[in-house]
């Protein structure tokens, strides 16, 4: 399990490299339950990716750096690797669908990295990478199931506590489980009564299945694939991963596409909180299943990501 130090040794090694993003109140002054969106779509890359991305690929020593990196990934973590390792000198190859957004692919080859795209399931990424790993010696940075990913993505609750003290419940994305696992290890290791609530979208709704059964349950390519949240797509949690969520995750929440294009065309009305439908699904809950979330004033929620299709965007607008 990652500890709080380590999350908060993580934030001090990506001071000046990954933003401090802002929390923007989205509600009216005179609601009762207040939302502030925590907007990780304003990082560098467009994703909070960046922050486990470049925590990992810091912490290598020089053999493993000239040994040069690979990651799998549906297109953030990708960039964020990308990112990484340009800036730290390293080389990198990113295993990626060939369904992946096309500005995803260009934005991972735009930052220096080499591309190998594969088919649409998380698995066919993962056994890639492993593959080219095994035949070149590069050294694997996973997307999610790591300690130093976690404790990197674990800087985002520190900044919600430090900008929000009293704040009261805090809603975040689940693909693979890095975000949750580390938002939820900073702040219940810091504040244990602040709720936790991942949102996933029903069609790649493993975590919450998961976190039901006791156990780690995959979901098919074929089923995931369905969403239209392409960072959500993957097939099951990382074990390290559900580790965290059994431990300090108090719900998970699914929401539908629908939901999930209406919480996209909301956000985007506002230059600041464009967002990729990933990135909407914690305001989408907000939106439709107040019900289901605690009765709290004070609330965030986690825009994970920001790197919208223009063509889905411009149709999303029109609609």
């Amino acid at each position: 399990m990652v500890t709080l130090d380590e999350i908060k040794k993580a934030q001090a090694v990506l001071r000046g490299v990954a933003v401090r993003t802002p929390l923007l109140e989205w509600t009216g002054v005179t609601a009762k339950r207040k939302l502030f969106l925590k907007l990780e779509n304003l990082q560098p890359i467009g994703a909070f990716k960046l922050r486990g991305a470049y925590n990992k690929v810091s912490s290598l020593n020089e053999e493993e750096r000239r040994r040069g990196v690979i990651s799998y990934s549906s297109g953030n973590h990708g960039q964020g690797v990308a990112y990484a390792a340009r800036a730290l000198g390293v080389k990198a190859v990113i295993v990626m669908p060939a369904n992946a957004p096309k500005n995803k692919l260009e934005a991972t080859a735009a930052l220096g990295a080499e591309v190998v795209t594969v088919g649409p399931g998380s698995e066919e990424r993962r056994l890639r990478a492993e593959k080219l790993a095994a035949e070149h010696g590069y050294v694997i940075v996973p997307p999610y199931n790591d300690g130093k990913i976690i404790a990197g993505q674990g800087t985002v609750g520190l900044e919600i506590l430090e900008d929000l003290p009293e704040v009261e419940t805090v809603l975040a994305p689940v693909g693979g489980g890095g975000l949750i696992s580390g938002i939820a290890a900073a702040i219940k290791l810091t504040k244990p009564a602040v709720k936790i609530i991942g949102v996933e979208p029903e069609l790649a709704g493993d975590a919450r299945a998961s976190l039901q059964a006791g156990h780690i349950v995959s979901f098919s390519a074929e089923q995931v694939t369905q969403t239209l949240a392409d960072g959500l797509r993957a097939q099951s949690v990382g074990a390290i991963n559900f580790e965290h969520i059994r431990a300090y995750v108090d719900e998970i929440v699914s929401v539908t596409e629908n939901e999930i294009r209406e919480a996209t065309r909301a956000l985007s009305g506002n230059s600041k909180t464009v967002a990729e439908p990933s990135g909407a699904v914690a305001v989408a809950a907000f939106m439709f299943h107040s019900a289901e979330l605690p009765r709290t004033a004070y609330n965030v929620a986690v825009i994970s990501g920001g790197n919208i299709e223009p063509q889905l965007l411009a149709e999303l607008r029109k609609a």
